[in-house]
């Protein structure tokens, strides 16, 4: 599959890794930069710039149909009516950045998001990490009932899926993980690509926890699996005949 992305960054940001990918920036002045700090006790985040606001006139008119739409603000940079943008596209969300504020010095914490049930009712995905809701359960079950689907991420305790109803736990593998950063990233394109390709969203759990196992493992974007390791979790998945 091919990928495009819609973005907002200064003129002369740095972008070696997506050289081919094309894309459609809105350039500004600022681009959307955090400081993670690894305590004891979790992850402390510092947003020292935010981007300006994507909106629908961001969007090329020739993506506007495209088959997988994925929303993933960072830090609220991305207008919540564009949910309802892509009526004919599978909309995918990883909803972090509405469900975090920062004070004047930039520290982040988890905050209020007043347009969640208007943005979750138009996806037909949604994934997000427990630590970006501080494990808030009650928070979880009103968005697991506001959307068909949420997937939720639980680091080395792999995730759990609800739909329909129901709720199903996935484990993670047991690796020796070395970075762990991105690896919510890679567990919801993978699980944004199976579940397209196959519409069943048990299978598309399985094959993204497998996946993001891999991911941490290695350092940085060397997180990201290889064509071998994609083979492999999909032979580990698909039906024994």
């Amino acid at each position: 599959m091919r990928v495009g992305i819609i973005t907002a960054c200064e003129p002369d940001f740095p972008m070696p890794e997506l050289e081919g990918v094309p894309k459609a920036i809105h350039f500004s002045e600022l681009t959307t930069t955090f400081e993670n700090i690894m305590t004891p006790s979790g992850r402390v985040q510092i947003l020292h710039h935010q981007a300006p606001i994507l909106t629908q006139m961001d969007v090329p008119e020739v993506w506007r149909k495209t088959p997988v739409v994925h929303l993933g603000p960072i830090a609220n940079e991305i207008d919540p009516k564009l949910a309802r943008a892509f009526p004919d596209s599978l909309l995918c969300l990883t909803p972090q950045g509405w469900l975090r504020t920062w004070d004047d010095k930039g520290h982040v914490r988890p905050g209020e998001w007043p347009e969640a049930a208007f943005v979750l009712e138009n996806a037909s995905v949604a994934i997000l990490s427990v630590e970006d809701v501080r494990g808030n359960e009650d928070w979880i079950e009103e968005m697991a009932a506001s959307t068909r689907i949420l997937a939720v991420t639980e680091g080395y305790n792999g995730a759990r899926l609800y739909w329909n109803g129901d709720l199903r736990r996935f484990h993670a593998r047991k690796v020796k993980e070395f970075d762990p950063t991105g690896a919510g990233d890679i567990f919801a394109t993978s699980f944004f690509y199976r579940y397209y390709h196959t519409r069943d969203p048990w299978e598309a759990a399985r094959f993204a926890t497998i996946i993001a196992s891999h991911s941490v493992t290695r350092p940085g974007l060397k997180g990201v699996p290889t064509p071998q390791e994609i083979r492999d979790c999909m032979l580990e998945i698909l039906p024994k005949i």
